[in-house]
């Protein structure tokens, strides 16, 4: 090896080592909003699920032979509203008795259902029956053959609640996702 050759190796040295530090930010910021997308599908497709469930349920209770129609009284729907947020129907949902007990878990709203579900039970983290709507559908409130269950759920990324912006507000992350299901009276 010539001795020019052995410097231009030299001085070459720490060159990986200040690419490294350069790209490793951009790729762990990368793989980060990778996990996030991944958490979110995750916990979409756990609504349309928890969606499906329930509307199966309602509709197969719901249908009244004699009137022709799909009726949906209070009782049915807290059932399918438990089913939807904690996947069994006969948790009921009223206030939690000890808030601190859901502000502990990080809802911050103090609902949780009573009875044998828990706040912590839910199929997504923070979801709640007043987030879960049930109600009749056709082209009449009235004489309706179809019954229509409706998640909202609003999305929190682990990492903060936005992007910090150089001038003005900050950009908010969170995501309003909505899981709705429709099906005809059985």
């Amino acid at each position: 090896m010539t001795r020019r050759a052995f410097e231009r190796c030299k001085s070459q040295h720490g060159a990986a080592v200040v690419e490294f530090a350069i790209t490793l930010p951009l790729l762990l910021l990368l793989l980060l909003g990778i996990a996030e997308f991944g958490r979110m599908i995750y916990q979409y497709n756990s609504l349309l699920q928890a969606s499906r469930d329930a509307v199966r349920y309602v509709a197969g209770k719901a249908w009244d032979s004699s009137l022709g129609m799909v009726k949906v009284d209070s009782l049915l729907e807290l059932e399918a509203k438990s089913l939807a947020v904690y996947g069994r129907p006969g948790c009921g949902g009223g206030v939690a008795k000890d808030k601190a007990v859901a502000d502990k878990a990080g809802c911050g709203n103090g609902e949780m259902a009573g009875g044998r579900c828990e706040s912590g039970d839910e199929i997504v983290p923070c979801l709640t029956v007043g987030n879960v709507r049930v109600y009749p559908l056709g082209s009449d409130a009235v004489q309706s053959d179809h019954v229509r269950v409706s998640i909202s759920y609003e999305f929190k990324p682990l990492l903060g609640g936005g992007i910090p912006a150089l001038l003005g507000k900050a950009i908010p992350m969170n995501l309003t996702l909505v899981a709705t299901t429709v099906m005809r009276g059985l």
